[in-house]
């Protein structure tokens, strides 16, 4: 079986400077804009909330140790970056409802309201940069960009290459 420096051989070298170039011109534009959206929404919510917010709506309340894991963060960051959504009241603590011991974090009505917004915002950034592109770029694009940071949240925690999965959740 061949090893990854064995692989990487195999593969253009200028592809790879190009693909890494592009990642990393992404990354500086991703980071200057946050992909804030338009409109009086643009830059007003950071990616680690806008994260959060998310993966609560998507998937209902949970504790930090469950939204660490999904995230693939450890808890003191959950931890660190829950604290100021709770203390302006898009996110809640509350029992949990078989352990009322414990505390799970909750998207509130505030939140979900919130987390529409800046997804609407978002969304419209989405339409215009990507305007003139036919749905089926659109699709392939968002199914590689997918399979692309499936590929990197694996390589980050010591996992296998998963299989395509062209959800975008994280």
């Amino acid at each position: 079986m061949p090893t990854s420096q064995d692989m990487t051989t195999e593969l253009d070298p200028g592809l790879l400077d190009a693909l890494q170039h592009q990642v990393a011109v992404f990354a500086r534009r991703a980071e200057q804009t946050r992909l804030g959206g338009t409109g009086q929404l643009r830059n007003s919510m950071d990616r680690a909330a806008y994260l959060l917010l998310n993966r609560l709506d998507q998937e209902g309340p949970m504790g930090v140790k469950a939204l660490a894991a999904g995230m693939g963060i450890d808890s003191s960051t959950v931890t660190r970056q829950v604290a100021p959504l709770v203390d302006t009241g898009l996110v809640k603590r509350t029992s949990h409802p078989e352990d009322g011991r414990a505390v799970v974090l909750q998207l509130s009505p505030r939140g979900l309201t919130r987390l529409e917004e800046v997804r609407a915002s978002r969304r419209q950034l989405m339409a215009d940069v990507t305007d003139g592109w036919t749905p089926d770029e659109r699709e392939s694009f968002c199914s590689l960009l997918t399979r692309f940071n499936s590929a990197l949240s694996a390589r980050q925690s010591g996992l296998p290459p998963v299989a395509e999965d062209t959800t975008a959740k994280s």
